[in-house]
């Protein structure tokens, strides 16, 4: 979705607001709210990327364009913090402080926001504030990461039970999502054009392509 250009003012808030989901089967629309939710708390929206990528992946084209857009002063909001990181604690850091350095910053329930008390601050007061606010951001990156391994942990023992029982079939194949990018391939479009497009990862148009076009050209990335 185009984003819109707003006029800075010191007396409007500004937000881009960040809406995933890890598979093409899952829906953005519960996410959908919180665009109502931050224009009712004075926002002014300026711009809404909708994603659906795994969030241990940092290479997620709409999250990259996000923070490409952000200017300073503006507020990164999403549903939780999952939906923003899912990545190791150096990467997610690495993430973050890629939004920090636009001079934006992170606004996701659960995370409590010290940024405008931090900036009213003096002496050991603000710096106080400010190592608490990291603590609190490093803690919720932290948690975000535990919970996707706690998942992939899970799954994997779903799995070996399956297995040892006889009932594990595999992983169906997304046929929506494969017959999307043979379409935007034979349509002449870039490996990275159609990651883009079909919102899933460039190595997965690679192995896509490849499977069902087993002639194709793979140099057309």
């Amino acid at each position: 979705m185009a984003t819109r250009k707003h006029t800075k003012k010191s007396s409007i808030k500004a937000a881009r607001i960040y809406l995933r989901v890890s598979t093409d089967d899952q829906d953005l629309q519960r996410q959908e709210g919180i665009r109502e939710a931050a224009e009712a708390a004075g926002y002014y929206v300026a711009g809404i990327y909708r994603e659906k990528a795994s969030g241990a992946r940092a290479d997620r084209p709409e999250l990259l364009r996000m923070i490409q857009d952000l200017q300073a002063g503006e507020v990164v909001i999403a549903e939780k913090m999952d939906r923003i990181s899912r990545l190791p604690l150096t990467e997610a850091e690495r993430l973050v402080n890629s939004i920090k350095a636009k001079g934006a910053r992170l606004a996701v329930p659960g995370v409590i926001d010290l940024t405008e008390l931090a900036a009213d601050a003096q002496g050991v007061t603000k710096i106080v504030l400010e190592s608490v606010q990291d603590m609190l951001l490093r803690l919720a990156l932290q948690i975000a990461r535990d919970d996707y391994e706690d998942r992939r942990e899970r799954q994997r023992q779903g799995v070996a039970l399956a297995k040892a029982a006889g009932r594990y079939t595999g992983r169906r194949p997304n046929e929506d999502l494969h017959r999307r990018i043979v379409a935007l391939r034979s349509k002449g479009h870039s490996i990275q054009e159609t990651a883009h497009l079909a919102g899933c990862s460039v190595s997965q148009v690679k192995r896509v392509w490849a499977e069902l076009r087993p002639d194709a050209d793979q140099a057309g990335a």
